[in-house]
C-alpha cells in the first residue's frame, strides 16, 4: 500500500506496514545451523534504518548513515562473490579464507546497531513510564559504547539525548496502540533471534581475524 509522503503509516494500520521487508520475512534455516539469508537480512535492516527518519532528529543521521554504510559492506561482498555468499554465515567465513575481513566486520557492527535498536525499543515496551531517551541510553551503554572511541560517543550521545517523547514516537507509529505494540512485539521477536544467531555465529573461532 502506498503511504502519502506526509502521514507515517496506512489508515488503520501501523509504521510496520510501510517497510519493505521485515525480520519476520527472512526465512532463517533451523536445518542448517541456523543459516540466515543475505539478501533478505540486508533488505530489512535496510527497512529498519527508516526508524531513524521516524524519530525525527539530524542527530540520528550519523547512526542511520553508520549502519547504510555497513550493510553495504556486506552487499559488496555478496556481489562480487555471490556462490559463496547465500547465507551470511557462508559469506563471513568464505571472506575470511581470502585474509580479508572487510564485510565481516561490516556485519559485526551492523548486528551491534540492531542490537542497541531492539534493545532500546524493547525496553521502552516493557516500561511504558519511561522516556525513549532512557531506553536507548542504556541499550547503548549495552550494546554500542563499549566499542566505541572517545570520538563517536559524543555524536551516539547527542542522538540518544535528541530522541522525542514517546508518546509523540508512537503516534508515529500509529493511532491504534495495541496494533502498534502488537506489531512492534513480532518485529522485535524476529530480530532479537537473528541477532542471537549471529552474535553466537560472531563469537565462534571461524568467525574471528
Amino acid at each position: 500500500m502506498a503511504v502519502p509522503h506526509n502521514v507515517p503509516f496506512p489508515s488503520g494500520g501501523t509504521w510496520f506496514d510501510t517497510l519493505h521487508k521485515t525480520f519476520d520475512d527472512v526465512p532463517v534455516q533451523a536445518n542448517n545451523d541456523n543459516a540466515i539469508p543475505t539478501s533478505d537480512f540486508l533488505e530489512a535492516a535496510e527497512s529498519l534504518t527508516t526508524l531513524f527518519d521516524v524519530l525525527g532528529s539530524m542527530a540520528f543521521t550519523p547512526v542511520k548513515n553508520d549502519m547504510i554504510g555497513n550493510i553495504k559492506k556486506v552487499r559488496d561482498r555478496q556481489l562480487a562473490t555471490p556462490a559463496d555468499s547465500e547465507t551470511l554465515q557462508s559469506l563471513v567465513t568464505n571472506e575470511l579464507k581470502t585474509k580479508k575481513h572487510t564485510a565481516a566486520e561490516g556485519l559485526l557492527w551492523l548486528v551491534r546497531a540492531l542490537d542497541f535498536t531492539s534493545q532500546g525499543i524493547r525496553s521502552n515496551l516493557q516500561n511504558p513510564s519511561h522516556e525513549l531517551s532512557a531506553s536507548f541510553r542504556t541499550a547503548y551503554g549495552n550494546t554500542l559504547k563499549p566499542h566505541h572511541s572517545f570520538m563517536v560517543k559524543p555524536i551516539f550521545s547527542a542522538a540518544m539525548s535528541a530522541t522525542p517523547y514517546r508518546k509523540d514516537f508512537y503516534a508515529k507509529l500509529g493511532d491504534d496502540q495495541a496494533k502498534v505494540d502488537e506489531a512492534a512485539g513480532k518485529w522485535l521477536e524476529a530480530l532479537e533471534k537473528q541477532v542471537s544467531i549471529l552474535k553466537q555465529f560472531q563469537a565462534r573461532k571461524e568467525a574471528k581475524w
